[in-house]
């Protein structure tokens, strides 16, 4: 006698329910995946508002490809170092740095043009808070960096050594620059240091007067790179700069602060 043979229509039931439960599953591990991308490392109430008012709506991921590197503990809250380099990105044409627990959140803009897109510099801590190094490729996206520094605090809230000794206006807007050259055939590197006591406003008595804009400018007066800073970048800041190729020379820094004061100094070789 002949066995009877099963309904076909069961067998394919069945491969539709799995095809079904896979694709779930596909769109929930993307879900998870996007969610994971989006959710904040350092789990800070306070990011959603530093993201609106460096990043406002546009699109953001974090991203460990954006390295920053800095202390654990700020063990001077008036200089804590950091350096930052998003060079693993490709093409960045603006990277913003800000501080979600500082009373004055946002650090500097730093528009590379034809710099590498890393830098290195100090700025003021007024509390152990996570920072943030946000670069934009040309896709419009921010890709966020960051690390979190501790610090006994008071960086932002107390005056500066050449503001307490009276020593700032014999120095003001002075400029050390010297360009070093390249180990691996790129076009160098360039640091500087301007004189400024780059105060922040929030100590009594005190106004706010810090550095607004830098250039680092070639032999044609061409920018290779400017950068926007606010104040909490620390006194008498000092920059360095990595040059993606030889720039025509000699170099310049040019700048002003928010006082209408003119920068303007020669790199030295």
């Amino acid at each position: 006698m002949r066995r009877p043979a099963w309904p076909r229509r069961h067998g394919g039931r069945g491969r539709g329910w799995l095809g079904t439960l896979l694709a779930l599953a596909a769109v929930l591990a993307a879900a998870r995946g996007h969610a994971a991308a989006d959710a904040d490392p350092f789990a800070s109430p306070q990011w959603p508002a530093l993201r609106a008012e460096m990043l406002g709506n546009a699109p953001a991921v974090f991203d460990p490809r954006v390295k920053v590197v800095g202390p654990a503990f700020a063990e001077d809250a008036l200089n804590v170092p950091i350096a930052f380099d998003a060079s693993a990105l490709g093409e960045v044409d603006r990277i913003v740095v800000g501080v979600d627990r500082n009373p004055i959140r946002q650090v500097l803009t730093f528009t590379p043009g034809r710099l590498k897109p890393a830098l290195s510099f100090r700025f003021k801590l007024e509390q152990g808070s996570p920072v943030r190094v946000a670069a934009r490729t040309r896709d419009g996206v921010w890709h966020v960096g960051g690390l979190l520094v501790d610090a006994a605090g008071g960086g932002c809230t107390v005056p500066g050594v050449t503001r307490k000794d009276g020593s700032w206006s014999a120095t003001l807007n002075r400029v050390e620059a010297r360009r070093f050259a390249a180990l691996d055939g790129g076009g160098g590197r360039v640091r500087i240091r301007v004189m400024h006591p780059m105060d922040t406003g929030l100590v009594a008595g005190i106004p706010a007067f810090h550095i607004e804009q830098l250039a680092l400018v070639d032999g044609r007066r061409e920018p290779l790179g400017t950068l926007e800073l606010h104040e909490p970048v620390s006194e008498n800041p000092i920059f360095s700069f990595d040059l993606r190729e030889p720039a025509a020379q000699p170099l310049a820094v040019t700048g002003r602060d928010n006082n209408g004061n003119r920068i303007d100094a020669r790199v030295l070789p």
